[in-house]
């Protein structure tokens, strides 16, 4: 299977995460790319019409994207132990927060990086970033003992998104007032696989 892949994505972040919790790292050619909203590479548009990443080159089917697809897919190929079906629910909430905390900071890095400086909208920026907060003060104040536990795919996919604040918005100061939050990541970013994938330009 190949992978097109960035290092600095998030949500390409959650598939390596998932290939080295799993034993898969081997399974998977990594196929790196430079692409973005107004120039997508013609890699990924091949495997994606929707010109994102990751996708995943499969040898025996067609090639599957959005992240939460690969990680399900991947988790079904080795033990399908990341998303347990007794806790089925609150996982796959906490996977959708976690990609809406992504979906909403990858917006702010464009806004910046792609839009002219003249054109950048501040406004625009600083709604995503309520979009963010909200979802951390919902997992500092409510969804906080649902990231304890054996491990899962919940908390693999909050732990990227807060990585990610980490290397692109690290001035928003995410942990401030969230001392729950913070406390659990400290200690979940020193997982092999969250030191391993971590993002960079």
């Amino acid at each position: 299977m190949k992978l097109i892949s960035s290092p600095a994505s998030p949500f390409v972040r959650k598939v390596h995460a998932v290939l080295h919790e799993t034993g898969q790292l081997a399974d998977v050619e990594v196929i790196g790319v430079k692409t973005s909203p107004v120039a997508t590479a013609m890699d990924v548009a091949a495997a994606n019409p929707l010109g994102k990443i990751p996708a995943l080159l499969r040898d025996d089917g067609p090639a599957i994207y959005d992240s939460r697809v690969i990680t399900r897919f991947l988790d079904a190929r080795a033990s399908g132990k990341l998303y347990p079906q007794a806790r089925i629910w609150e996982i796959l909430t906490l996977e959708a927060t976690a990609d809406g905390i992504m979906d909403a900071a990858v917006l702010m890095t464009y806004e910046r990086r792609i839009r002219p400086a003249e054109r950048v909208f501040e406004d625009w920026i600083e709604a995503q970033w309520g979009k963010v907060s909200g979802a951390l003060d919902a997992l500092n104040d409510r969804w906080i003992s649902h990231l304890e536990g054996p491990l899962c795919m919940g908390q693999l996919a909050i732990g990227c998104a807060l990585g990610y604040l980490d290397f692109r918005h690290d001035a928003r100061q995410w942990r401030k007032d969230r001392g729950a939050l913070d406390d659990w990541y400290a200690a979940f970013s020193q997982r092999p696989s969250m030191i391993a994938t971590a993002p960079k330009d």
